[in-house]
């Protein structure tokens, strides 16, 4: 070979290394890309403690309705604009919950208005459609136990009408004890229901705050001991109820229940531990009442805002020390000297400000009285987001905007207002419990959550 041959050989030995590199490294950056952005729709089974009786499983749940795409946030009125949004300083998680993400049209950098999407359903035709087939189809195997059992009271519904802060979960109980969806043959069940009471073993001196972990964690061996059904699925296809704060950590000593069991709670907060939107669900908090609820229209409501709650959270205390002394906002330290419900009819707007834990007991307090929902709680799943286009019917503002509350509420056009508080109106029916429960009532719409999350199986061996 001559020397120019061997030279050009030289020459091409490093393009093509190159080349091959390059290759390489954009397969690599495509390949890991798929990987970080892909949702996984199977979550892995762990097994109860070390038993060998059970087996690992792969979870599909079942896909949530897909929401529109052109949901937007509503901030002010049609007219207020935005810019491109930037990422959001998180300086304390604790405080950070999560709401329905609004979707922003942005098909440039160039500021693009954002305008409230009037409608209530993400897709009215399609929850229609498969709540009745839900209604028709869906199945659940409660754990039987008998009135002579020592825990009864902790397992059983209750006779008495549920009262108290927590009654949503025992309305919850006694309403689907009292349901067409309760099969007695665990063979068509789609879910199964572990019914423990956590604000029954709350209250419970046997059990109490601290014992609350160990019972649950004896509750789960047993059946899964007793019966197959547990066993077969990791718990993947079992739920339970818990409106109580404690809630959140009764499945520390039972991580399966955690990270398999859906979890129906009133504290969905994503930065609860073991919270998951796509697995498990929110209930509303609804404070029990009885009879038609009293209202006002829109034009004999004075008030701009109010609010009222013990000072338990920095959210708390940031809005009571801005608007303490304004005199179209008004807030409350702890109890008020009036009636609450006189303030909540007076005002168009009522606050929802994160306590010592998130939870939806002063939305249902404002729609039970037509006052608009103003949540300043952010990061946190909301009650039938899956459903509800809640922007249609709350106003959201981030915590870090309670400086601006007033201008962004005196910005809102009346008219706005008007659609906001009838739409409130509308969805009252979704937010309240029945003695008998009716169509699209809490304990429908919650059973309809229920379903769109009810698992495929398959088995692994």
């Amino acid at each position: 070979m001559s020397p120019l041959n061997r030279k050009g050989s030289i020459l091409i030995k490093p393009s093509l290394v190159a080349l091959i590199t390059s290759t390489l490294i954009v397969f690599y950056i495509f390949s890991t890309s798929r990987l970080i952005l892909l949702h996984p729709q199977q979550t892995w089974i762990h097994n109860l403690d070390s038993s060998p009786k059970l087996r690992d499983f792969v979870v599909d749940h079942h896909n949530k309705p897909k929401q529109d795409e052109d949901t937007h946030l509503l901030l002010a009125n049609t007219s207020t604009t935005l810019p491109l949004p930037e990422p959001f300083p998180i300086t304390n998680a604790h405080d950070h919950h999560h709401l329905p993400k609004p979707k922003l049209q942005l098909g440039s950098s160039r500021e693009k208005k954002v305008e409230m999407k009037k409608e209530i359903f993400h897709d009215k035709d399609v929850f229609n459609e498969e709540y009745k087939e839900m209604n028709r189809s869906l199945k659940i195997y409660v754990y039987p136990h008998k009135k002579n059992e020592p825990f009864a009271n902790i397992l059983l519904a209750i006779d008495d009408e549920p009262s108290g802060n927590y009654a949503s979960e025992s309305y919850f109980k006694k309403s689907l004890f009292k349901s067409h969806f309760i099969t007695k043959d665990p063979k068509e069940a789609d879910l199964f229901y572990l019914p423990f009471s956590i604000t029954n073993m709350r209250n419970d001196k046997r059990v109490g705050v601290g014992g609350i972990q160990d019972f649950v964690k004896e509750y789960i061996v047993e059946i899964s001991e007793k019966y197959p059904y547990w066993n077969r699925s990791g718990g993947a296809d079992h739920f339970y109820v818990a409106c109580h704060s404690i809630g959140r950590s009764a499945m520390e000593k039972a991580i399966h229940v955690k990270l398999n069991a859906i979890q129906v709670v009133c504290s969905s907060s994503y930065f609860l531990s073991g919270y998951l939107p796509h697995k498990d669900a929110s209930i509303p908090q609804i404070w029990p009442r009885k009879g038609p609820s009293p209202t006002n229209a829109p034009s004999q409501r004075k008030k701009l805002a109010f609010f009222a709650g013990a000072m338990n959270s920095r959210v708390r205390e940031n809005l009571v020390e801005t608007w303490s002394n304004d005199s179209e906002i008004t807030v409350h330290r702890g109890r008020m000297k009036t009636p609450y419900s006189e303030a909540l009819l007076d005002s168009k707007y009522c606050i929802h400000a994160k306590g010592f834990e998130i939870n939806t007991a002063r939305i249902g307090d404002a729609i039970y009285y037509g006052c608009v929902p103003v949540i300043l709680s952010d990061h946190y799943d909301l009650p039938y987001a899956d459903i509800l286009n809640w922007e249609s019917f709350v106003v959201i503002v981030s915590s870090l905007d309670i400086p601006k509350l007033k201008q962004i509420l005196q910005a809102i056009e009346y008219h706005h207002y008007v659609k906001l508080q009838n739409n409130v109106m509308q969805v009252k029916k979704h937010f309240q419990w029945n003695s008998f429960s009716k169509d699209f009532d809490i304990f429908h719409m919650v059973m309809y959550e229920l379903w769109i999350r009810r698992s495929h199986l398959r088995h692994i061996y």
